[in-house]
């Protein structure tokens, strides 16, 4: 299962408190003190030469991209990457199912978040009907060996699923009907799933019965409240990897050079409208 960190308790005790829908102001606090700690942890990866998969999968509108956002929004993306592959071409329809994921697996001193993953076999295209039930059940059949070899070749493999409620399921997908900001989001796949709770449901019990393993567990994280979620998911998170506690440099910048030859030349420059 996890592993401990090398922080401290203090480093690791959290001022958020249990109960309903978290308020702003107590999530950003306690989310740029977690994004310090993503950065120790992204220096211990680059160092140490670690090689970290990161797997989110779950229910339509559970918030897989915006945990995968606040997850890398402040370290490197030369040491994060995040994968979300599109539907595969006819080439790729034609290998071994998991041979296109493998190309994006990590070098030493990287991490990779699959938004969605392998597993779209044992959900979508189970439940859509994209892929014969026999297709599916070798997939399941197969998956841990292949997961097992990840993990010996020394990749570390952490699986996340995102569950949301029926009725946020709902709220959110209507939330995006008349939301520019979010009408992008809603997609006919996802008007096609809506109708398909419990299938869903089934998919994911078969998925976690055959698939959740010692070597590669299932960590369900509820996140009808989103802030509460993002925060558990990436507190645990950085409680899998044995990063050490990042120490400050002691840090001031040079003085500038002098130069008092430069004049500013009269460039026909086009300046963005200052409107703001």
């Amino acid at each position: 299962m996890g592993k401990k960190s090398g922080r401290s308790k203090d480093a690791q005790a959290s001022a958020v408190e249990p109960g309903s829908k978290m308020k702003t102001k107590p999530y950003e606090k306690e989310m740029k003190r977690l994004h310090g700690e993503l950065v120790a942890m992204q220096e211990w990866v680059r160092k140490s030469g670690a090689k970290i998969i990161i797997v989110f999968e779950g229910r339509d509108t559970a918030g897989k991209g915006g945990t995968i956002k606040r997850i890398t929004e402040r370290v490197s993306p030369r040491v994060f990457r995040i994968i979300a592959l599109p539907a595969p071409s006819d080439r790729e329809k034609s290998q071994m199912f998991l041979q296109r994921y493998v190309p994006h697996f990590p070098a030493a001193g990287e991490v990779v978040i699959f938004d969605r993953s392998w597993y779209n076999r044992a959900g979508v295209e189970r439940v859509m009907g994209f892929t014969p039930q026999e297709q599916v059940d070798r997939f399941l059949e197969q998956t841990p060996a292949f997961e097992k070899a990840m993990v010996e070749s020394g990749i570390t493999l952490i699986k996340y699923w995102l569950e949301v409620s029926p009725d946020e399921q709902t709220a959110r997908l209507k939330g995006r009907i008349n939301d520019p900001r979010k009408i992008w989001k809603l997609s006919d796949m996802d008007l096609k799933s809506y109708s398909k709770w419990f299938d869903y449901s089934r998919a994911r019990d078969d998925m976690f019965r055959e698939t959740d393993t010692s070597w590669a567990p299932w960590f369900v994280a509820n996140t009808d409240d989103k802030k509460r979620g993002r925060l558990n998911i990436i507190s645990h998170l950085l409680s899998q990897v044995p990063y050490e506690p990042m120490t400050m440099p002691d840090t001031k910048l040079p003085k500038r050079d002098a130069d008092k030859d430069y004049v500013e030349p009269h460039l026909p420059l086009r300046y963005v409208p200052e409107k703001f």
